[in-house]
């Protein structure tokens, strides 16, 4: 049985800690600790070392969806503290601008498929051409994002025909029509 984790950003907005201590003494053994905000990967990068991660099998790191605080050459500097601990780094493919900035990340770079606003990374072929540039990451699944892109889940399926060897994490989530990810809706879980 796979198991189940939550994002620190779904549970507490901006707020790692809090959400650290709301998974404390659940039985939770995964978590992705959120930096979805630029300025929120500099302090955790610097809590990195403090932080209390013991009940923790998986421990991931999501990586800014855009370089605005920080540059990206900034961000990729933050994010080597994770990858030192060997955490799996997941990262918007429209974030990359320099791909020799990533490439020394190897597997630990997880690029995940986007939704409908985003240029790239959206079908099989649009990743194809982020892995070709960075031939040892690894692939986040984000079905909400899938689900989003085309109802049919159709290209879903394309993405993991082709990419499923580099297949590592999934995100399950809803995304709504403004964009946002919101509660699961039946439609969303629905085989």
């Amino acid at each position: 049985m796979r198991k189940i984790g939550f994002s620190t950003g779904s549970l507490a907005f901006g707020n790692f800690d809090e959400a650290l201590r709301m998974l404390r003494d659940t039985g939770t053994e995964v978590v992705e600790l959120s930096a979805l905000r630029a300025s929120e990967l500099t302090v955790l990068a610097i809590a990195a070392s403090r932080l209390r991660l013991e009940q923790f099998q998986y421990i991931s790191v999501h990586a800014p969806s855009r370089w605005d605080a920080i540059s990206e050459r900034e961000g990729a500097e933050h994010l080597k503290v994770f990858a030192a601990k060997q955490w799996p780094i997941i990262l918007h493919p429209d974030c990359i601008e320099d791909y020799g900035l990533w490439k020394p990340f190897g597997s630990s770079l997880l690029i995940e498929n986007m939704d409908k606003r985003k240029p790239v990374g959206r079908t099989a072929a649009e990743l194809r051409k982020v892995f070709d540039q960075l031939p040892e990451a690894c692939l986040c699944f984000d079905i909400g994002h899938a689900r989003q892109v085309d109802p049919t889940m159709l290209k879903a399926y394309l993405i993991l025909q082709e990419h499923r060897s580099r297949l590592r994490q999934v995100h399950m989530s809803h995304v709504d029509t403004r964009n946002a990810h919101v509660t699961l809706r039946w439609a969303s879980i629905q085989p």
